[in-house]
């Protein structure tokens, strides 16, 4: 079997670039790039690291059927938090979702916090927010949203969801095709 060629085929049908699958696994792009061309070889651990952020796992990788699997649990979510906390955190709620229409992610956003802001690209994005309360930056527009409202709109303008609060802000994020 031919690893880093299957490897890349799965983090491109994923629609993730070598970067950004190196920032989820904590590699560099340059060991992505090697691990692909099989220029390199990596760990038991590594490996495992990087199908659980391609969605994943190893006897599926390994496996010539695969198995759609429909429930996540808490086992399944990869999250990044920001050592400075500005930029909150993101859980990303479905492994395989770079790979579907849509990524739900989990979004916590402490006092002051924003998430980075992000070019406009084709699709549609939704959110609903589950605590606090948010500033929705759509290009030159701005809206407040609040505990239990929601926003949706086309992502044709840079935007970013900021925290202006004194409380922490807690929102699910679907981007439909994923972007995170």
């Amino acid at each position: 079997m031919d690893i880093g060629n299957r490897l890349r085929r799965m983090r491109l049908q994923r629609g993730l670039t070598q970067e950004e699958l190196a920032d989820r696994c904590e590699l560099s792009k340059g060991f992505i790039s090697q691990l692909e061309r099989n220029l390199t070889t990596t760990t038991v651990a590594t490996l495992l690291d990087i199908l659980e952020s391609l969605g994943t796992d190893a006897k599926s990788f390994f496996s010539e059927e695969e198995n759609e699997k429909l429930v996540f649990g808490e086992e399944d979510i990869f999250v990044k938090e920001d050592p400075e906390g500005l930029r909150g955190t993101k859980s990303w709620l479905v492994p395989s979702a770079q790979k579907n229409r849509m990524e739900p992610i989990l979004v916590e956003l402490g006092p002051g916090g924003a998430t980075d802001e992000d070019d406009p690209h084709e699709g549609e994005e939704f959110g609903y927010v589950l605590s606090g309360a948010i500033r929705l930056v759509l290009g030159e527009q701005s809206a407040r949203v609040r505990k239990g409202e929601s926003f949706y709109f086309k992502p044709n303008a840079p935007h970013c969801l900021q925290n202006p609060g004194k409380t922490p802000a807690k929102i699910l994020w679907v981007s439909d095709p994923p972007s995170f």
